[in-house]
């Protein structure tokens, strides 16, 4: 019996790591494929990257799988984080909390020492350093204002606060103690000054009963993490650097997580919603710390399969019971490496190896995408003013790495200097998740997925454990830095997802076979760094191997720039399994109804009255999760 096309599947999966019991024999791909970035071979990959490419061939069982659409919409992958305290993130308000917009009101007026006579007929504020004048939302008539003070009245100066309304400001004015001489924006600017910040942005007169940080939900949906912040930071107008989160979440979803800004009011940020378009915030409350990289203990998934295709409804069945029980091999997906038709891990190489020309080629060359007429333009031209004036915003890469070559023609390490730094080591971080991918592949056709095997990497949370190597964060790693491109940045969280507190690790010996202390669900691969160790069996030569055809050091700088050496590194465990996992067919007639409800869903309704998913859904269709192949489905 087939099964018909208006049927979906429904998976709710969590990405905890739990211990694996028997395991079945997996099924692999006969051949790994390794690259050599040659001419030819970059030329080829201008062609959809396929799972193979990228170091993706086994599956945990034999099993036959079937056919499912995955993320026809994007309310079919539902993502929530989980904190470390087990809880799961949803959105569920969308209003500041009442005490916050009353002490708001007031913070104009409560600072130290100062003497306050408030007429509240006129809404003036004066104390003996300063008058805030009547609040106004009319910013045309404001700049007239500070126009004003600045040509008329050069002995005073102004700024601007918010007002007792969230859409309203106030002017406030001071005697100007720098000087007539050092107005303007080309001066010494306020760091120069003897005077404390007036601004509530400012540091100094925040009020003591609140936190610095403001935390809230996020919810977003076809956006990724750094794209909403970006958003929500320029409504701000602050630097992306203020937010804090603890990991990146998927962009063809709805996804809720939890942020922290530095030094915002609540009731600011919440009456952006009104302006905000697919993007939500809500659930705020003030913190003494700001969130980091890695702060999480997994995410929740909700994950839709539509048009489910299979011989019958027990072949789906057995799948699905199958997944839950043995999990699935915890490769890095596909996002990884870049939905373009040049991938991230190639460009990653090409940094690796110092061949910065090559590196700055293929981030501009033409490819399959929606502008691949404005980059054949640049390619052709060489028309770099021209192009700049094509290129839409949200290419920062490319943006970047033009204005430089503009203003330094043929500096090609300069120009990926002026590419955010996070950005291009994405590229670097693309490179380990490929070795990576390909090691775990190994690992899991020569040794299996049922037993620990003698020289494998465990991670140890014994104090007995021998021989451990711990993989701690540095503060400084996440510090901004363009002076070079060496440097100690890794996405901790990106590349361990779901692990909780486990930093150490330890070589299995012969005793730890024997006294069956450790599970397969125990053993990790690294991402290459200075501070990790590799397996002491065949695995450890397969990374050198690999690395040595792509021409990359494991373990030297060969040149002043990036090296996997100059990056810490990081563990992640080749098998992942879902806690609570659940799952249910339903059929549907109508394809535009959702059959899962998302946190935008929740809170519009009030209103109106890694580990990687991906991986387990390969697991259970025993199809590619490749982008190219599942358009071809829908």
């Amino acid at each position: 019996m087939m099964l018909h096309r208006n049927m979906g599947l429904l998976t709710l999966y969590t990405a905890f790591p739990v211990r694996c019991h028997r395991q079945l024999k997996p099924s692999c791909n006969n051949l790994l494929k390794p690259y050599c970035l040659s001419q030819s071979q970059s030329a080829a990959m201008k062609s959809p990257l396929e799972e193979s490419d990228v170091g993706i061939s086994c599956y945990i069982s034999p099993l036959p799988g079937f056919r499912g659409i995955l993320k026809q919409r994007y309310s079919d992958f539902i993502v929530n984080e989980v904190d470390l305290d087990g809880n799961v993130v949803h959105l569920t308000s969308l209003d500041a909390p009442m005490e916050a917009a009353e002490e708001h009101e007031s913070k104009t007026t409560n600072q130290p020492n100062d003497k306050i006579n408030s007429n509240d007929e006129d809404g003036v504020t004066v104390t003996n350093t300063s008058i805030v004048l009547s609040p106004s939302s009319d910013k045309v008539h404001r700049t007239a204002v500070h126009n004003f003070f600045k040509e008329k009245l050069k002995f005073l100066v102004t700024d601007t606060v918010d007002g007792p309304e969230s859409s309203s400001k106030c002017i406030r004015v001071r005697l100007n103690s720098g000087g007539n001489n050092e107005r303007g924006r080309g001066s010494k600017k306020r760091k120069g000054r003897d005077e404390t910040p007036y601004d509530s942005r400012g540091s100094d007169h925040w009020p003591e009963h609140l936190g610095k940080f403001l935390r809230f939900h996020l919810c977003k949906e076809n956006k990724d993490t750094q794209e909403a912040l970006g958003v929500i930071g320029k409504m701000l107008g602050i630097q992306p650097r203020a937010f804090g989160f603890s990991g990146t979440k998927d962009k063809r979803a709805v996804t809720t997580q939890r942020v922290t800004v530095f030094k915002q009011r609540a009731n600011k940020v919440a009456n952006l919603n009104k302006r905000l378009i697919g993007i939500k915030v809500g659930d705020f409350s003030y913190v003494n710390e700001g969130l980091l990289l890695g702060q999480l203990h997994g995410n929740r998934f909700a994950i839709t399969l539509r048009g489910v295709v299979a011989d019958s409804e027990d072949t789906v069945k057995v799948a699905a019971v199958a997944l839950g029980k043995h999990g699935f091999v915890n490769y890095f997906g596909m996002q990884r490496f870049g939905s373009g038709s040049i991938p991230t891990h190639l460009i990653g190489a090409k940094l690796l190896k110092g061949e910065w020309k090559e590196a700055v080629s293929m981030i501009l060359d033409p490819r399959d995408d929606d502008i691949r007429r404005i980059r054949e333009y640049y390619k052709e031209s060489e028309d770099i003013d021209g192009t700049l004036r094509q290129l839409p915003r949200f290419l920062v890469a490319e943006k970047a790495i033009l204005q430089c070559l503009k203003k330094c023609p043929g500096n090609y390490l300069q120009a990926l200097k002026a590419v955010p730094r996070t950005l291009r080591m994405m590229y670097v971080h693309s490179y380990q998740s490929y070795l990576w991918n390909h090691a775990a592949s190994m690992r899991v056709q020569k040794y299996g997925n049922e037993e620990v095997v003698l020289g494998d990497l465990v991670y140890c949370n014994e104090e007995s454990c021998n021989e451990i190597k711990e993989v701690k964060v540095n503060d400084s790693e996440y510090e901004q830095n363009n002076d070079s491109l060496e440097n100690n940045h890794l996405d901790e969280a990106d590349a361990l997802p779901s692990e909780g507190t486990c930093t150490s690790v330890k070589v299995v010996n012969k005793e730890d076979i024997l006294s069956g202390n450790y599970t397969v669900s125990d053993v990790v691969l690294p991402l290459p760094g200075s501070r990790v160790i590799f397996p002491n069996n065949d695995i450890q030569q397969y990374y050198q191997d690999l690395a040595d055809k792509d021409g990359v050091s494991l373990m030297e700088s060969m040149h002043n720039g990036v090296s996997l050496t100059s990056m810490t590194g990081a563990y992640r465990r080749v098998f992942g399994k879902a806690k609570d996992f659940e799952w249910e067919l339903i059929k549907y007639t109508d394809v535009s109804i959702p059959l899962a409800t998302t946190d935008l869903d929740i809170v519009s309704k009030a209103n109106e009255a890694s580990c990687y998913a991906t991986m387990a859904i390969r697991e259970l269709l025993k199809t590619s999760t490749s982008t190219a192949f599942h358009k071809t489905l829908n």
